[in-house]
């Protein structure tokens, strides 16, 4: 096997890995609605097999970020990715044959939200941790591309599957995870650390040190990941429930509908990522703006309620969503070294899944409110956030020898990140 096509793998296996995590949500989002009448059960408790997925992805990604600077990255996706298809099957096997499926389809989601926590912010470190410099910022771009394409794929197929019978996505998930199990254990080869992991007392005194001096800026830019995410399955709820209760499209229809915006997004994302190489003060250019573009079509939503100009407005913070992630990703996973990247890019991970997880609730909770306030109340976050990363992220050039760069900033060979 040549050079190129090995390399070529290894970037198909890391690029699977989200992949597989934005399934976990996306692809049920579509059946939210089949799933309260056939199980009668409440909006907000449909709402719930989101959260649960989220919530306890949130609380053992650091963990699991630990240990993967512990150990290695392998060791911790491959187990996680099956613990993953394995929650996905008991929630199948419970909606087909369980009188009362609803607890333990909440059990299957949070075993597979436990699952998540091992896969893309420990793909985002493993990226690190194998490639750099330029190629590892378009590296992450693939994987925020990757995970858009999860979004643009699991609303269909979610559709497709649900036309077999409503609980189809549920026994999907073993299926996908087995194909992106079989590419990371064949393809993906770690290289040997050169030394053994610190204690966690000497491991916890390094971590207090990176965000003693950089957590001003690394908070804000987990704040915006939040942020982001949250924005994107708020809408995505609020826009499922209005094509199926004011247009009366379900299906795979809805399906094409919902990956619309997201098809924007998993492009932006891919071009973003291959542009931005290692400058600095372009990724700043790029979230500020991305966040302007997210404000503007937000508030601009309030005056289309017809469905292909409000899905048109939609598509614009699409496109600023997309320039914000993988520039985000690019900045976080070369704020340290790789012996500490597990737990800063985990962190990372684990804010964006409480984004995932506040989204729907929230998002159903201001839909009965009013949609007006509900669109002008998220311009209003992006608009915030957006601030906040202008006057918190600070770049400068520096140049520096080769010799003088440490390995805990890889990526800033060139540039600095600094706060004031």
């Amino acid at each position: 096997m040549t050079e190129k096509k090995a390399k070529g793998l290894v970037i198909l296996a890391i690029g699977s890995i989200p992949l597989i995590m934005t399934l976990g949500n996306s692809m049920l989002i579509p059946i939210l609605p089949r799933m309260e009448t056939e199980l009668g059960i409440t909006t907000f408790q449909a709402s719930l097999t989101i959260t649960v997925f989220s919530i306890t992805a949130a609380i053992a990604i650091p963990i699991l970020g630990y240990m993967s600077d512990r150990f290695s990255r392998k060791s911790i996706i491959v187990p996680a990715l099956t613990l993953y298809g394995i929650g996905g099957l008991l929630a199948g096997v419970a909606a087909a044959w369980f009188n009362s499926p609803y607890i333990w389809i909440m059990v299957g989601r949070a075993l597979q939200g436990l699952g998540a926590a091992g896969t893309t912010p420990i793909a985002m470190a493993l990226t690190g941790d194998l490639f750099k410099g330029g190629t590892q910022s378009k590296v992450l771009g693939i994987v925020e591309a990757s995970n858009g394409f999860g979004k643009v794929l699991s609303p269909i197929v979610g559709s497709l599957l649900a036309l077999l019978v409503w609980y189809g996505p549920f026994w999907g998930f073993p299926v996908f995870v087995l194909i992106s199990l079989l590419l990371t254990v064949f393809f993906v080869k770690e290289k040997k650390k050169k030394k053994e992991a610190p204690p966690i007392g000497k491991y916890a005194k390094g971590l207090l040190s990176v965000f003693k001096h950089e957590g001003r800026w690394l908070f804000t830019a987990y704040l915006a990941g939040a942020t982001c995410l949250f924005t994107i399955f708020g809408i995505l709820f609020y826009l499922s429930d209005t094509l199926e209760t004011q247009y009366n499209i379900d299906g795979v229809r809805k399906g094409l509908i919902l990956a619309i915006p997201l098809l924007f997004m998993m492009i932006t994302s891919f071009t973003t990522g291959s542009k931005i190489g290692k400058d600095l003060q372009r990724m700043k250019k790029l979230i500020v703006f991305g966040f302007l573009l997210m404000t503007a079509s937000f508030a601009t939503l309030i005056f289309f309620e017809k469905l292909w100009p409000f899905i048109a407005v939609l598509v614009v913070s699409s496109i600023g969503t997309g320039m914000v992630l993988p520039c985000l990703n690019s900045l976080i996973t070369g704020s340290v070294g790789a012996e500490r990247r597990g737990f800063v890019t985990s962190l990372y991970g684990s804010v964006r899944f409480l984004g995932v997880a506040a989204g729907p609730p929230i998002f159903e909770a201001l839909m009965n409110w009013s949609r007006t306030g509900m669109f002008l109340a998220t311009a209003g976050l992006t608009l915030l956030v957006g601030l906040l990363c202008l006057l918190l992220i600070h770049v400068k050039n520096k140049t520096g020898s080769k010799e003088e760069d440490s390995e805990a900033h890889t990526l800033f060979r060139k540039f600095q990140l600094t706060t004031e």
